[in-house]
């Protein structure tokens, strides 16, 4: 089953879809299908999501604020208007050194 947040022709401001919660961590699901779907996060800074792994592909755009993404152990700073590959099964995990928005989008096989 497809689950769709976006309507088809309309634009969106990602950065206005989606606001931080003080203290914590926000999720919008916006697309999900067989192919894989489309994700907003929002993060206070200090938060973050611990190191795990997945079993697809992933890549995050930030679109507002800087993390901190580390992919099998190697560590970057990603800021807004930039983009990371998260490769499927590398261990990878992200912090907010500063508050932040992403946009994840994971595909599937």
């Amino acid at each position: 089953m497809e689950k769709k947040s976006f309507e088809a022709g309309k634009k969106y401001n990602l950065k206005e879809a989606i606001s931080i919660a003080e203290g914590g961590v926000v999720s919008k699901q916006y697309i999900k299908n067989k192919g894989g779907n489309i994700t907003l996060f929002a993060f206070d800074q200090g938060q973050g999501l611990s190191e795990h792994t997945a079993p697809f592909d992933a890549v995050v755009q930030l679109i507002e604020g800087t993390a901190e993404v580390t992919i099998g152990g190697e560590k970057s700073l990603v800021s807004e208007g930039e983009m990371i590959h998260m490769p499927a099964h590398v261990p990878h995990a992200l912090h907010a050194t500063k508050a932040f928005k992403m946009c994840l989008i994971m595909l599937k096989d």
